[in-house]
């Protein structure tokens, strides 16, 4: 990372790649060591640097969100790698990053309580080239201390459901209301609590004090004042301002930056390997627009891949592919998933290539009648793209991305975007395929799931009426919640034995019912994936073998026989409360973490894979095991 607030650029810190993306994107504030900085628009990006990634579903993907002016999926601009084992400080690829400025611009003098933003001139910047982590701000002038100390920023900011972001309103909160008086104000902290009703700040002119705890809850909605609509990420203000009350949260807050993604599994399109390639390094190659250029960027070194091939056989493939995109340029980008389910309930061997790699294997020991194939993915390539933010609401809220209200969709630049930052990771997974027929005799088994299937329809309504959406839109039905819990139940028990961490573990769910279109679908895909090149050491696919996998999927069904949380886990329902969309599922048996689970845990149920001690939902079970 590198601030550009000054003339010259200073490194200040490191991100990982897949933090611009889940954590650290556009928008966000990210703590450093003697600094807080806000990551900055992609207009401030240098994009000299990034290289662009080919994944045309996600790209179409993302012209559906954003707009037919993207162009690219680009990663974050990294400088290229020196021979030097110690990198010189005073280089200008040094330099290179991710653009982020000091915010909140309001910092906090930690020996004699001044509290001012950078702007007021008391403050000073200390950089150190070979110590990145050094740079910092100080108070020159502090009467207290034989050293400037070093300032830290202000635990206090206000924000909005619209994706606004600004400085706590220090000056107006302290004296009530809009003041002339520019006296400094200072901030005193009693009792070691850090909780606001022990904080204070107070004017050193006219002497006014306010406690914190005045500015959260019904109080904060009273004596603060209505939003600014600033946009600290892109330097501006909305034109039209904002008509949302300001509120009150903390530096570093869980709710202050949540990431709106979009995400696809690069799948063959073709089992010739000339055509593959060509998919692979489509986006060199589009660029060609004569054979002779494409002459040229092999001399260049762009396609070794490509060296058993003749430029007239690349020609032509590049010419074929272009015919029918243009004869049939309408991917459904509504519809991500069916093609990946068709590759993988397919599972052609002849289709694997370095990305790529399935082999299929007998279902697990014991679920012969439940499950109809498993297909270890040996090789698998997702690519991310980041293509917006909210702030206070979690995007997890809403079913679908484009269910999320305009307003709170924050922009991450100033005027259209043309590209979007965007990751690849490689990794490995399992996938497996249910029994259609098993999940049909399954639905029609009893009369208790059709009164089930009508309450959870219920509850789905409710809860979408009570955040103002469609109420019949985007049901999953009773197949997604077996599925999904499923998945979940299996996820935390091969998370034990798999070497990775349960964070580290995804799902993607396909259900669809017979009369969808291309329906029906019934199987889930649990994955790991990692940034670097060769991807993940093999350990979640090991555990794909028939007996192994049978032993697992039994110790995960036991497990969700019983929760620390009975009775009240087995018991619970939605319709008791619009704010949560599940019924026996909690942090203690089947919620898994926020970057593993695709619906934010919600649509989880328990008791529709196993019998529970609620007894009189055991029928509900599918999987009839002693």
């Amino acid at each position: 990372m590198t601030t550009n607030q000054f003339p010259s650029k200073n490194k200040v810190g490191e991100l990982r790649p897949s933090q611009i993306l889940f954590s650290s994107g556009v928008g966000s504030v990210v703590d450093l060591p003697n600094l807080s900085t806000m990551v900055m628009g992609l207009d401030d990006w240098d994009i000299n640097y990034a290289s662009e990634l080919g994944e045309e579903r996600l790209l179409a993907a993302v012209r559906q969100e954003l707009g037919n002016q993207v162009k690219r999926l680009l990663t974050p601009p990294i400088a290229s790698d020196t021979n030097n084992a110690i990198p010189n400080p005073f280089d200008e690829g040094v330099k290179v990053g991710i653009p982020v400025s000091p915010f909140p611009t309001w910092v906090l003098c930690p020996q004699c309580r001044l509290l001012a933003p950078l702007q007021s001139g008391l403050f000073e910047l200390k950089t150190d080239r070979y110590r990145p982590e050094k740079n910092r701000y100080v108070h020159s002038n502090c009467p207290k201390g034989k050293n400037p100390p070093t300032v830290i920023p202000a635990r206090f900011l206000v924000a909005c459901q619209h994706g606004h972001l600004d400085d706590f309103p220090w000056r107006f909160f302290v004296h009530k209301g809009s003041t002339n008086c520019n006296g400094h104000l200072r901030l005193y902290e009693y009792g070691v609590s850090g909780s606001a009703t022990d904080i204070d700040v107070r004017c050193d002119a006219c002497k006014a004090s306010r406690r914190m705890s005045d500015a959260f809850g019904e109080l904060g909605k009273r004596n603060l004042p209505l939003c600014r609509g600033r946009n600290p990420h892109l330097r501006s203000f909305d034109d039209t301002g904002c008509t949302e009350q300001m509120k009150s949260i903390l530096l570093g807050a869980s709710n202050s930056w949540f990431p709106i993604t979009l995400s696809v599994l690069s799948i063959p399109t073709t089992v010739n390997q000339l055509g593959q390639l060509v998919d692979k390094h489509w986006m060199v190659l589009e660029k060609a627009g004569t054979i002779d250029v494409l002459s040229a960027f092999r001399q260049i070194g762009q396609l070794k891949e490509f060296a058993k091939y003749s430029d007239a056989e690349i020609w032509q493939y590049i010419e074929d592919k272009r015919k029918g995109s243009s004869e049939d340029d309408s991917i459904d980008v509504k519809d991500i998933k069916s093609p990946e389910w068709q590759v993988f309930s397919k599972a052609d061997t002849s289709l694997n290539n370095s990305d790529f790699c399935l082999t299929p294997v007998a279902p697990p020991q014991g679920y012969e009648s439940y499950i109809e194939k498993v297909v270890l993915v040996e090789r698998l390539r997702e690519v991310r793209a980041l293509v917006g933010f909210t702030r206070i609401e979690s995007p997890g809220d809403y079913a679908e991305t484009g269910e999320l209200p305009q307003e709170n969709w924050a922009s991450l630049s100033r005027s259209q975007p043309t590209w979007v930052p965007a990751s690849e990771v490689r990794g490995e997974g399992i996938f497996i395929q249910f029994k259609e027929q098993a999940l049909q005799d399954w639905l029609g088994s009893t009369p208790l799931l059709k009164d089930y299937q009508q309450k959870s329809l219920e509850a789905h309504r409710s809860w979408r009426r009570a955040r103002s959406l469609e109420p019949d839109a985007n049901y999953p039905g009773v197949r997604y919640i077996l599925l999904h819990s499923f998945s979940h139940a299996l996820m935390r028990q091969l998370a034990i034995e798999c070497g990775y961490t349960a964070a580290s573990l995804r799902e993607r769910i396909y259900s669809k019912y017979p009369n969808e279109d291309n329906g029906p679908m019934a199987g889930v895909l649990l994955y790991t994936a990692a940034p670097d090149s060769e991807g993940t050491l093999g350990g979640l696919v090991s555990l794909g073998e028939p007996n192994i996998l049978g032993r697992h999927i039994n110790q995960a069904l036991e497990q969700m026989r019983l929760c620390a949380s009975d009775p009240l886990c087995a018991e619970h329902t939605p319709s008791a409360n619009t704010a949560s969309l599940h019924w026996a599922a909690c942090h203690a048996c089947l919620f898994s973490p926020e970057t593993s689970c695709e619906r934010g845990n919600k649509y989880l149920d328990r008791s529709l894979l196993i019998p529970t001690m609620k007894s009189d939902l055991n029928e509900l079970a599918f999987f009839k095991v002693n």
